[in-house]
């Protein structure tokens, strides 16, 4: 595939190169003295010199014949060199920073590239959206690699979209220079089903020699997988069973093994690799979604270094999984992913290889980040009016709204499907509970007197009067049937229309949630126990143009307000994440002890994951993929 993240293309450095690789040409730059991290057969080589001119490596061994008078010499002092990482599947909007922001943060963690899948703001405001973000990359020394939206829709006729994306606006991407393949293909039935334009999407895509990349989390890894990867579709993250990941690295899918700020899918998933049984060509670390306070605190890459590590995993195998695994697996491994000759200049030094720290980024030959630090200005980003007035909610918004009419106003309770979200995992559970009914309208905080049966038989409780009733699920423990409202409001183009659901598993006493971060449409998603707390926090985004709020008791407790397509801020990685970690104290507040609730809450629209999810259409059935009714009779 060809390169056009290098500052010179391999074709015309070559000359140079070979010259410089024999002393005959003055290399630009040297690095003197380093452990080189050989991704190739994974070992540590000593005493070993990189020699740097157009932005390429021209020589690794004694480089002392390519120094000349201007050459520059840096001496790494027995630090480690590694190649600078790459993650192969991120949604830079996630971190609520626009492109820009997002290098800064990331490129001192030793990050140099990231394959990124814009198809958040890309459902708002549609593939003019995503040239935003390839401008904001520009400015920037990050190689910022495009693949350009499969899914907008996620999955077409359950959700309305600020856009969406078909055939012919994938084919005519592909001719963009920063283009390197498909984003994720969520719609895994389209696949199967043999759909037309869902193929025709694949088609455009091989047509353009670019890579697949997938989305598939479904239960059936012999015939639905092998249909799946036969479609031409080349990796996918979503395994969250080492049974899932090592089907798909048989089939020579690359398994993308994804730790998050919410999705911490490692710890499950790093025995398969740790165990030192299997080839791990095939397998790669991702990020996926990373909130701006995991960066502060924790890192990019090189935190999942450190977690792959803690795991079981060998140090150099988890340096292959964020270097030249990834780049074989977008088919770049002839320009990056290796610190040998003729490939792109961005190396990372490291302290050591126990606590895996970034002291130096170099990106195409030059120092960008040192300790810590970028090394390189950036003027904030202006976005145009079309990309920051994108809340346009067609209903007035008011307590009355939340009141949910009981299917038969005269009946002491209803049966209802909730949705039960899993901590940290994408998934969700279908249950159902019985609820009361008073004055004709359900209740979700009072007392009904009787258990809930789960669809799979097992029980739970609903609360009453203020109290947490419990009941046993079949062979568990005790456990507190939190159930919360929960609506999605439809915010591109005024329609009016809205779903509505329950939601448990959050562990909230009282108040409401409101987020526009709501995956994939990215409507308006709100949920509570308090009719007028609920219509307070959706307000407050209307009027903000978009973000996350907290509301206790009628007072808006912590927000975060994202005004570019209700999903990212204009500030910094500090100044964004101040509001955040505010947020999350917010959280705690009404109960909620959950590793980043947002993330999790965020995904209750998205359908195109197992196995209950709310969109502004309703209820999604989303292992049947079907439309399913809100009551049970």
């Amino acid at each position: 595939m060809l390169n056009n993240f290098c500052r010179m293309p391999l074709w015309q450095a070559g000359p140079s190169l070979t010259k410089v690789a024999q002393g005959v040409l003055p290399a630009e730059t040297v690095i003197l003295n380093s452990n080189l991290v050989n991704v190739c057969t994974a070992e540590i080589q000593q005493d070993i010199d990189i020699a740097i001119w157009g932005g390429r490596i021209a020589y690794v061994g004694n480089a002392d014949h390519c120094i000349g008078t201007d050459t520059q010499v840096i001496d790494a002092n027995g630090q480690y060199a590694a190649p600078g990482f790459l993650d192969g599947h991120i949604h830079v909007e996630s971190s609520m920073l626009g492109v820009g922001e997002y290098a800064r943060a990331v490129i001192p963690h030793g990050t140099v590239g990231i394959y990124l899948d814009p198809h958040e703001i890309c459902n708002v405001v549609g593939l003019d959206g995503v040239e935003l973000m390839v401008a904001d990359a520009k400015r920037t020394p990050l190689k910022a690699m495009i693949t350009t939206p499969s899914c907008v829709p996620a999955v077409p006729g359950f959700e309305d979209t600020g856009a969406s994306i078909d055939a012919e606006d994938i084919a005519r991407s592909m001719q963009g220079h920063s283009v390197v393949g498909l984003g994720e293909m969520m719609d895994f039935p389209g696949v199967l089903g043999a759909d037309g334009p869902t193929h025709d999407k694949l088609r455009r895509t091989l047509e353009a020699d670019r890579i697949v990349t997938g989305h598939y989390p479904a239960r059936d890894l012999d015939r639905g997988l092998n249909a799946y990867c036969a479609a031409g579709i080349r990796c996918c993250h979503e395994s969250t069973t080492p049974e899932s990941a090592l089907a798909k690295m048989r089939l020579g899918m690359y398994a993308m093994l994804r730790e998050g700020s919410a999705w911490r899918d490692l710890a499950a998933l790093a025995p398969i690799i740790a165990s030192g049984t299997i080839d791990t060509r095939f397998a790669c670390l991702v990020s996926d979604d990373t909130h701006p306070h995991t960066l502060l605190e924790h890192g990019h890459l090189d935190h999942l270094l450190r977690r792959a590590v803690e795991e079981g995993i060998d140090v150099i195998t988890a340096i292959q999984m964020i270097t030249l695994n990834t780049a074989t697996c977008f088919r770049m491994d002839n320009e990056l992913g290796s610190l040998t000759p003729g490939k792109c200049a961005d190396i990372v030094l490291l302290d050591d290889l126990d606590s895996l720290v970034v002291c130096r980024v170099f990106i195409d030959g030059e120092l960008v980040a040192k300790n810590g630090r970028c090394l390189f200005a950036l003027e904030p980003f202006v976005y145009p009016p079309w990309a920051t007035n994108t809340m346009h909610v067609g209903t007035e918004v008011c307590p009355e709204t939340f009141a949910i009419a009981a299917p038969d106003p005269q009946a002491e309770s209803v049966t209802a499907r909730v949705i039960e979200v899993i901590p940290e995992r994408v998934g969700t559970i279908e249950r159902s509970a019985s609820l009361a009914v008073v004055d004709g309208f359900v209740q979700i905080r009072h007392k009904v007197g009787e258990k809930s049966t789960d669809t799979d038989g097992a029980t739970t409780s609903v609360w009453g009067s203020g109290e947490k009733d419990t009941a046993t699920r079949v062979g568990e423990k005790s456990t507190d049937a939190d159930i919360l409202k929960a609506f999605v409001f439809e915010r591109h183009h005024a329609t009016g229309s809205f779903g509505v659901g329950f939601v448990k598993g959050f562990g909230i006493a009282s108040g409401a949630l409101a987020s526009t971060v709501a995956h994939d449409a990215h409507n308006l998603l709100v949920m509570g126990t308090d009719d007028a707390d609920m219509a307070l926090a959706a307000n407050a985004l209307i009027r903000s143009s978009g973000g996350m709020v907290v509301v206790k008791d009628g007072e808006v407790i912590g927000q975060v307000e994202l005004p570019v397509a209700g999903i990212m801020g204009t500030g910094s990685v500090d100044e964004i994440a101040r509001p955040v970690a505010g947020l999350k104290n917010a959280w705690r507040a009404i109960g909620c002890t959950m590793e980043s609730p947002f993330m999790t809450m965020a995904l209750i629209p998205l359908a195109c994951l197992p196995e209950l999810r709310l969109t502004n259409r309703g209820l999604i059935d989303c292992v049947k993929f079907e439309q399913v009714a809100l009551w049970i009779s």
